[in-house]
């Protein structure tokens, strides 16, 4: 288990921070920084675009600012956004904590000069964002806040957990990388034909179509879920299901066997196939649980998340703290980005310019 040493927060409960949420799995993201945020007495606020699905899963006690208006008055010292944009004109230093790991997609690392710092997942993420580092921004490794607490046993994970060997079938919404449409009449097969117990959690932007197809799967042997908080579900679960998706990481840390559909950029500690009609046998292999592909699973898992002690958020929070009291004049400057920046601002209705 790699631990590094934990920063000193004691500056927290004089810091404010604003957390810009524009999808559901933020949530799950956010959630263990505002725990150590609040622990430390520090002030959280959320901020979330009119109209998005993310305003579901907000707590009835969260702060929410309802519009920029609010947001400049709140005068926060650090924005947090999972997503890769976030809006320059919001206080503070911005940060990105990342929404996922490297699953192959095109434009995984891409330094958009918007961010002041990248806190990283692990050294296969930190290097990718060294190599392309311009200057404007800070890199540091902290490891991934959400997988906190899939190092503690999750209070919901009996909801979950079943006698029968149990999938957690998890794509992505790319159309051109997910498994949806082709895997669905070989799964509704199966339900029929083995003991399994599946679960089946899509993208928060599956289209509407493929939510009504895997809805009219759910009986006694299928789950289909819509929670935000996957984690009692991935300690739950044996094996996953998915294409090209970086859950499939996620899920591997615990390490235990991923099998992928037509993976972007299959390894060798996955288990991939590009044929549906072998999603039967391949699921039966996988059962298994053959010691070779384990060993990979462990490998990869220390190359990409080496933290094991749950404490990714201190770090997060250690090092935005440091970067607020150390200020961002030794960056360099970022630049005009004129196009995205004006869709931010199309997209939240805010043409004023700052």
């Amino acid at each position: 288990m790699l631990n590094k040493d934990l920063p000193s927060l004691n500056k927290t409960s004089e810091f404010k921070y604003l957390f810009f949420v524009n999808l559901s799995y933020s949530f799950n993201v956010l959630r263990p920084i505002e725990h150590e945020i609040k622990k430390r007495g520090g002030s959280v606020a959320w901020f979330i675009p009119t109209g998005s699905e993310a305003e579901g899963f907000l707590q009835p006690d969260d702060y929410q600012l309802l519009n920029i208006k609010e947001v400049k008055e709140y005068n926060a010292n650090a924005t947090l956004a999972p997503g890769n944009v976030i809006p320059h004109f919001f206080p503070g230093i911005k940060v990105q904590v990342f929404h996922g790991f490297d699953s192959g997609k095109k434009n995984k690392f891409n330094i958009r000069g918007f961010f002041d710092l990248y806190c990283t997942q692990g050294p296969n993420i930190t290097q990718g964002f060294n190599d392309i580092n311009d200057g404007t921004c800070d890199v540091v490794e902290t490891g991934w806040s959400k997988l906190d607490p899939l190092f503690t046993e999750h209070k919901d994970i009996a909801l979950y957990q079943s006698d029968k060997p149990t999938i957690l079938y998890a794509p992505t919404f790319s159309p051109k990388l997910t498994s949806t449409y082709k895997l669905y009449p070989y799964i509704k097969v199966l339900l029929k034909t083995q003991n399994w117990q599946w679960i089946v959690k899509l993208h928060p932007k599956a289209t509407s179509e493929e939510i009504e197809m895997y809805k009219s799967l759910a009986c006694e042997n299928l789950t289909f879920i819509t929670t935000g908080d996957v984690i009692p579900i991935l300690q739950a679960t044996d094996i996953i299901l998915s294409d090209t998706s970086s859950i499939i990481t996620e899920f591997a840390l615990q390490e235990k066997v991923a099998v992928a559909f037509n993976n972007r950029k299959p390894k060798d500690w996955m288990i991939n196939f590009s044929n549906e009609a072998d999603l039967e046998s391949t699921l039966i292999s996988a059962f298994q649980k053959d010691e070779h592909t384990l060993e990979k699973v462990k490998q990869y898992c220390d190359s990409v998340h080496p933290y094991r002690d749950g404490k990714s958020s201190v770090r997060v929070l250690g090092a935005i703290n440091n970067l607020i009291c150390s200020g961002t004049s030794h960056l360099k400057r970022k630049p005009l980005n004129l196009l995205r920046k004006f869709k931010i601002r199309k997209s939240l209705n805010y043409y004023w310019w700052s």
